[in-house]
Formats: C-alpha cells, structure tokens, sequence
C-alpha cells in the first residue's frame, strides 16, 4: 500500500489514467452545466418543489457582473460598471423572487450566498437590495441561517461592507489570486497586491466571523518562491479561511491553455504540496483540496444544519443554478461577451419564471453518482450508512470505481469500516477522482456541448 503522498511503485496499468493528470476541471457540482439541456415540456417550479425531501433550504443569489474579465475566468460574468444595467437586473430578480417565493419557502434556509461575478460591484443601494428580497420575499431569517458574501479588492467600501455587516454577513470571500504584482497581471487582475492589502485591513475592522481569501496556484511566471510570499502574505493576515486553487485554462478564457504548456514543466502538484505544509503549519485544517480552515466555532448564532450534498438550492438571478433532488435547472449558459450579454438581456426581459426549461433530469445511477462525489472530495468522507438509508443500497457494490481509489492509496475506511475518507494523495488528485467519476452519459452531453 502507498503511504499517503506518494504514488505506487508498483502502479497497474489500469490505474495510470487515474495519475495522468492530477488537474483536469473543477468538479464543484455535478453533472456540470456543460451537461444541462433544454427541458421540453418545461417543467413547472410547483410541481418539482412540492415534494422536495431537504428540511431545509440554500438560498443563492447570482451577480454575473465584474469590473474585469481575468484571464482564467470561464464562469458565466460580463465585465459591465453600469449602475442602470445592475439596477435592471435586480429589478428581474426581484420579479423572480416575487414569483418563487409561494412555491419554495415551505422550509427554512440555512444557508444564503451571494456570488457572482463579483456581487460587490454593486452600489451599496443595489447591494442592500438583494437583502431587501431575501429576507423580506423569501423569508430569510438572518438569526439560524450561514450567510456568505464574494468581494473582489477593488470593490471593498465601507459603504458596502456595513450593508453586509446590518444584514449578519457571517462570511465575506475576497479574491487576491497573488500578492506578486507581475503575476496578477499576467491574469490580468484589475487590482494591484498593495490594494487587496488595504481592502484586507479593511475588512478586517469591520470583524466579520468569517475571512476567506483565495489564492491562485500555477500562475504564468510563478515560482515555489513567489507561492510562498502570497500564501505567508494571506497566512499574515490570519483570516479563518484560505481557498487555494489550482489555474485552468479553456479555449474560451483569455489565456489559452498553450501559453500555459509553454511554461514547460507543470509546477501545480508541486505548489499544491507546498501550500498544504504551510497552511497546515500555520493552525489550518485542510477540509478539500481547496479549503483550508482554522477551528472557528460560531456562537452568534445557531445556524441550521445543511448537508454537503446541497439539494434544496434555489438559485435567483441569470446564471444561478437550482437544485432538487431529481431535477438540476439554471439559465442557459455561455463564456464569450456576446454569449452572456445576451442571455442576461433574456433574463432581464423576463415576466414569467414559474418554470425550468434548462437543465437535467438525475435518474437514480446519477443520484447516486453526485451523492458519493459530494461527499468523498471533502474531509468527512462517505457515509457509507448513510447512502445504503438512501438508496437501498451498497455504495461499494454500486460504484467499482471506490474500490480502486483504496487499492491505489487515494482513499481508506475509517471509523470501523463506516466512512470512506480521501487520503492525502486522493486529496491532491481530487480533480482526477471527479472527473473519472463522470458517468458515459454525462460526459457524452458535456463534450457534445457548443460553448459560445
């Protein structure tokens, strides 16, 4: 058996596809957008709703605006400044949360994020807004539910962080990306690192429960070195929370991924190694292959529970995605200005939003499927009770795939045999792990995709 951080000597040759690239796309949901099609007959949000089986609810608001596009940026966001473009666009979700509120606040939210985009681009009027709706619309009660807010350094005001502060923001994000000035703008970040500090220290007074900063590995011209001031910079900061996350590049961002091959060799497995030992070092819990935590309790509130799986998500705005637990559904989706200026135009223009008419339909296998990869690339590993309650069941007999994560090193059973846990090697291969989790089907529809 390999220990935790290395790869077997004695590698079979089935499991080198596992190894061959540690870095192949960011599973944070599955199946992935790429894999969402037109949903005909539309589905009424009624209907897909009343029988939900969550007990409670995430609440999402999505802000698909940005001062700048960064260079690695494929998320659905338009570089647009224009107070009246933002005025507009909160108008329709105002008319969206009007129309899902009878059908989805049946339970409570525990959870409420606003991300984007870069929700803070908003003024501090617009801002209060979204809170207006989800605490006035749906019901939202800021005393039990999490609330998270992104930020980006050149959009931190006091003006915008007492709106967050009012309204019992318990997590505000902020995406440096590096503290190495020729690095953010190889990635074309519009802030220089002397601005993300001063927004810091700003955030910082206005005491938060919660800081995170996130952190780029694998950036163009970047060095072990030059890791390693950006993660001791954040480290300094001591904030509760550091997302590190490796760079991807696409045919449709702006870098390309062949100005990142011609950098030679690929440092990001290396770089990953390196950040692990110094968050851990400095009091930080690895919880994913991106999150890094310290062992915050909260006590201003009592937040209800939510689990990592998030089903009863509600997603409000153009770009959000909504989950049930057999329906995923969101807006269409696209990269290019011209591909999401006009799907947010459509959005805008929108009266009627009683119905998902995107999206997919999870049959029981890819049920199944999301349930193992949500819960086995975090820290608490697969419940391998649990998903025999839901399922009827047994994970192990139903995915050959977990068999070889063990024979490989990447996972092993804990707490007698109940949980299956990632391993430091699996954990620095998650990316791997989730994309050979991919089922044919899915993977059919998401390289069948037509991104614009």
């Amino acid at each position: 058996m390999p220990t935790s951080l290395t790869r077997p000597a004695d590698l079979p040759e089935w499991g080198k596809r596992w190894f061959a690239s540690p870095y192949r796309s960011y599973l944070y949901s599955y199946p992935h957008k790429t894999a969402y099609r037109t949903l005909t007959p539309a589905l009424p949000l009624e209907e897909l709703w009343k029988d939900e089986a969550a007990d409670y609810y995430f609440l999402y608001m999505h802000i698909p605006f940005c001062g700048v596009r960064c260079g690695f940026c494929n998320l659905f966001t338009l570089p647009d400044r224009r107070t009246h473009v933002h005025e507009q666009y909160v108008d329709a979700l105002e008319r969206q949360a009007l129309q899902w509120a009878p059908i989805i606040t049946g339970k409570p939210f525990s959870r409420f994020a606003i991300g984007g985009g870069t929700p803070t681009l908003l003024e501090a009027s617009q801002l209060k807004r979204l809170f207006t709706i989800a605490e006035d619309i749906m019901e939202l009660d800021t005393a039990q539910a999490s609330i998270s807010v992104e930020t980006s350094p050149d959009t931190v005001s006091e003006e915008r962080l007492q709106v967050l502060k009012d309204h019992r923001t318990d997590r505000v994000s902020i995406g440096v990306q590096s503290f190495i000035d020729e690095e953010a703008s190889a990635i074309y970040r519009p802030q220089k690192p002397k601005l993300a500090e001063q927004a810091i220290t700003m955030l910082q007074a206005f005491d938060f429960p919660l800081l995170n900063i996130d952190l780029i590995y694998g950036l163009p011209g970047q060095t072990a070195d030059s890791w390693i001031y950006s993660l001791e910079k954040a480290i300094g900061f001591a904030p509760g929370e550091i997302f590190i996350y490796p760079l991807y590049t696409r045919e449709h961002t702006i870098l390309k991924p062949d100005q990142i091959q011609r950098q030679g060799t690929d440092a990001r497995l290396d770089l990953y190694h390196i950040a692990c030992e110094r968050l851990k070092a400095a009091g930080y819990k690895q919880f994913s292959m991106r999150r890094f935590a310290k062992d915050i309790k909260f006590t201003h509130k009592n937040i209800l529970p939510f689990s990592c799986q998030e089903e009863g998500m509600a997603g409000l705005g153009c770009g959000a995605r909504s989950y049930t637990r057999e329906v995923h559904y969101a807006s269409r989706y696209g990269v290019s200005a011209a591909a999401t200026r006009s799907i947010i135009a459509d959005y805008v223009a929108t009266d009627n939003f009683q119905f998902a008419n995107y999206g997919f339909k999870l049959n029981v296998a890819e049920q199944k499927r999301r349930f193992v990869l949500k819960a086995l690339l975090h820290a608490e590993g697969l419940s391998l009770a649990s998903y025999s309650e839901r399922f009827h069941s047994e994970a192990l007999a139903d995915h050959s795939e977990l068999a070889e994560l063990i024979q490989l090193g990447f996972a092993q059973m804990m707490d007698g045999g109940q949980i299956l846990r990632l391993t430091e090697l699996g954990m620095a291969y998650s990316d791997a792990i989730g994309d050979e989790f991919i089922s044919g089907d899915v993977r059919q529809l998401m390289e069948g995709y037509e991104l614009s």
